[in-house]
């Protein structure tokens, strides 16, 4: 085991909007460290978000990542012989990496033509409470309700 936790690198902002966020989805969107191509993905999936809501993009993401990020999640864990599911809160910083790999996986799930359309269409989706990366959320939260009975085994 490392003596020390290992420093978590600074991300410099994106071009474009400033925001380190946009540098991290980007970075979880890039395929084989193309990450220009990456960038295009996503820009252009912001301006065709803004061309079918004719609303900024930009702020359309952010509460589309606000809808999907999960508050709750179950872990497993052996008791006795038995695995149970045993809900705990998620901690601030995986909750964001859960909501943009979310987005990120169930836009290349859906069918279309380019990645930039999927993934405008998956954001469009989400800004609204609906779409498969909310089901995911909202399966995560029914699942850690329905364990309920088992927070006394958190850790």
């Amino acid at each position: 085991m490392r003596k020390a936790q290992a420093k978590k690198l600074p991300l410099a902002p994106d071009p474009r909007f400033n925001d380190k966020l946009v540098t991290r989805f980007v970075n979880n969107l890039m395929w084989e460290g193309k990450k220009s191509t990456a960038y295009d993905i996503f820009y252009d999936a912001l301006e065709k978000v803004n061309k079918q809501t004719s609303e900024d993009g930009y702020e359309i993401w952010k509460k589309a990542l606000a809808n999907v990020t999960p508050a709750v999640e179950v872990r497993s864990r052996r008791i006795g012989g038995a695995t149970f599911q045993i809900p705990s809160e998620v901690r601030a910083d995986r909750k964001i990496s859960l909501s943009m790999k979310w987005l990120i996986r169930y836009s290349r799930e859906r069918n279309g033509r380019s990645m930039s359309d999927k993934l405008a269409n998956e954001i469009v989706a989400a800004s609204k409470g609906e779409g498969a990366a909310f089901k995911k959320k909202e399966d995560t939260h029914r699942m850690a309700e329905a364990n309920k009975a088992f927070a006394h085994f958190r850790i």
